[in-house]
């Protein structure tokens, strides 16, 4: 009985980790935020590690022209996090376009803002 237990209780967890996707855990700068300073890089983490060929974020002012470094990639020692240079920022409205594949395969994908303060 123990051993049919545990056998479902395994089955239900790979079910489970099969179906994750790597979802938006946080950003720096936070999402709909407004700052005095100019960041010099955007980082966003996720809740699964990415797949580094496949994963892009881009950085776009309201002009539409992207202001990033075009330098993205994934932290060595940290494999949920993206990390994005950027270029010189004026005060304006900033959106952050993001596409991930997490290390399963699953895509992911989404965009926030933030604001630099005149």
């Amino acid at each position: 009985m123990r051993a049919a237990t545990a056998c479902l209780a395994l089955t239900l967890l790979a079910g489970g980790a099969a179906g994750a996707h790597a979802l938006l855990e946080r950003t720096d700068p936070r999402a709909g935020s407004t700052l005095r300073n100019p960041p010099r890089e955007v980082r966003l983490w996720f809740t699964e590690a990415l797949e580094p060929a496949w994963s892009r974020v881009e950085v776009i002012g309201e002009d539409g022209r992207r202001v990033d470094r075009g330098d993205g990639r994934i932290d060595r020692s940290a494999p949920r996090l993206f990390r994005l240079s950027l270029g010189p920022l004026l005060p304006g409205a900033y959106t952050v376009r993001w596409r991930v594949v997490s290390v399963d395969s699953h895509v992911s994908e989404g965009r926030f803002t933030f604001r630099v303060a005149p």
